[in-house]
């Protein structure tokens, strides 16, 4: 069955870093534009960055372009975001899944916390 493993999280100061893992097993990864999402406390979910299947294009939220970097390596069916200059604003429950309005089964996530 489909399962997405999300890992990296963690607590960090404002303009901290922190790289973001999703390992994904049970589909052929490598034919699925993947995303990152984040959902913070009373608020609904939103997608952050989004990567095609070779990794050659990819898109970014206003609120997070310049900051993160999505990129993906299809051998090991992972997709990771780099977050640097890390913001208050950007604390949230991180995911990946699809970067399609058709989605697998959610993960649980990885937690995000920028704070001082």
């Amino acid at each position: 069955q489909v399962r997405l493993v999300e890992s990296g999280g963690g607590l960090v100061q404002p303009g901290g870093s922190l790289r973001l893992s999703c390992a994904a097993s049970g589909f052929t990864f490598s034919i699925y534009a993947m995303a990152w999402y984040r959902q913070a406390p009373g608020k609904e979910r939103e997608r952050v960055a989004g990567i095609s299947t070779s990794g050659g294009s990819t898109i970014y939220a206003d609120s997070v372009k310049g900051r993160f970097t999505i990129s993906r390596d299809n051998a090991r069916n992972t997709v990771y975001l780099q977050m640097n200059s890390l913001k208050p604003d950007d604390t949230a429950v991180y995911y990946c899944n699809q970067n399609s309005a058709e989605k697998f089964t959610w993960g649980q996530g990885t937690q995000v916390t920028v704070s001082s």
